[in-house]
């Protein structure tokens, strides 16, 4: 991967959400998200999770939250990168290199996560469209990406 991403653009119902990547930070799993955002893979997936005052979890395919992509899971790149408000970072299961295709943006401040997940953007327009997205584990009726493209 020698492309470079500077910005994500994930279309939601209600309008764009701009996501600052940090390549700095999680130089694979920044180019794992911008792949898989301009083969389309986000287009239609649902936020599975959405937990008020933590976090909204999407990006599995079958919206379960069980699955990811077809591409092998990634190391993990954990740094020292705080969440909070607007953190988007890589879900995993208990193996810390699991991370794939699914993950989360923080509601609010999530400092318990640090150094356990993988940060890879921040929001930085267009958060109030994640605060309203239909809460639920699962939403019954979530909210979904209608397309996410890197840049």
């Amino acid at each position: 991967m020698t492309d470079t991403y500077s910005t994500l653009t994930m279309t939601l119902d209600g309008g764009d959400v701009t996501i600052k990547l940090r390549p700095d930070l999680a130089p694979e799993h920044v180019a794992r998200i911008a792949e898989l955002a301009n083969d389309g893979f986000y287009d239609g997936v649902v936020f599975h999770r959405v937990i008020p005052g933590f976090m909204a979890q999407g990006g599995d395919p079958t919206g379960t939250g069980m699955h990811g992509s077809d591409k092998p899971n990634l190391k993990q790149e954990f740094s020292k990168e705080p969440h909070v408000r607007g953190t988007c970072s890589m879900a995993r299961t208990m193996d810390p290199n699991s991370a794939n295709s699914q993950f989360f943006i923080c509601f609010d401040d999530a400092r318990f996560l640090d150094g356990q997940y993988t940060v890879w953007g921040q929001v930085t327009d267009g958060m109030a469209l994640i605060d309203a997205l239909p809460k639920g584990e699962p939403p019954a009726n979530p909210g979904k990406i209608v397309s996410m493209k890197a840049a």
